[in-house]
């Protein structure tokens, strides 16, 4: 009973961390907004599931100390975070460019996996993300676990949360879509367009 109650903490704390970590709005919050309004609330989902598989990913390098992926990935990071930051460009170009869906219309669900691919992709592309979960474990005690279930717990947790944060973020947004015109579509894709854009040049000039 002892060992439950110690991983349900663990759990709650993955939980915690997850959705915090999920919280700021960068390019990634960006895409599935502006998914969610042009789209449909599952195209949003879809946004966050990628978003929060990454985390998942990085929160597993950070929780099992696997010391030779992050060490890779850190020294590799210029490289990554250019292919992330080119990729973000290329993605709000094509945003800025795309015709919206009239939200009348039936949509069509085709590319959900290479929407989903595409964000685990994006979000794996700032390695610096490791350290951040290295971080925050080691604030809340989690930095000393031993275990695979332990960590385990932990990273599920994370996963969860981050999901939760993205499911509240598209239940929210969804409430504006049927207040949207076409013309209104329009305008959010290209003013995610442009944010995207201007992500992408930030993740580029942050090496120099």
């Amino acid at each position: 009973m002892k060992y439950f109650n110690l991983d349900l903490v663990v759990f709650l704390k993955g939980i915690f961390i997850g959705f915090a970590m999920a919280i700021p709005i960068g390019p990634i919050g960006i895409m599935c907004i502006r998914k969610t309004l042009t789209e449909g609330r599952l195209r949003g989902l879809i946004i966050g599931f990628g978003a929060a598989t990454a985390d998942l990913l990085y929160g597993c390098v950070a929780a099992f100390g696997l010391t030779v992926i992050s060490n890779t990935l850190f020294n590799q990071r210029i490289w990554i975070r250019l292919i992330g930051g080119t990729l973000l460009i290329f993605l709000g170009i094509r945003t800025f460019r795309t015709h919206p869906i009239d939200p009348k219309i039936a949509i069509n669900n085709s590319g959900i996996l290479r929407s989903y691919l595409t964000t685990v992709f994006l979000t794996l592309t700032n390695p610096l993300t490791i350290f951040a979960f290295i971080a925050v474990f080691v604030a809340l005690g989690l930095g000393h676990m031993t275990g695979y279930f332990s960590a385990s717990t932990l990273v599920g947790g994370v996963f969860i949360g981050s999901s939760l944060w993205f499911l509240f973020l598209s239940s929210g947004v969804i409430l504006f879509r049927k207040k949207l015109d076409i013309v209104g579509l329009r305008w959010v894709n290209r003013i995610a367009g442009i944010l995207i854009i201007v992500s992408g040049i930030i993740a580029i000039v942050s090496l120099l």
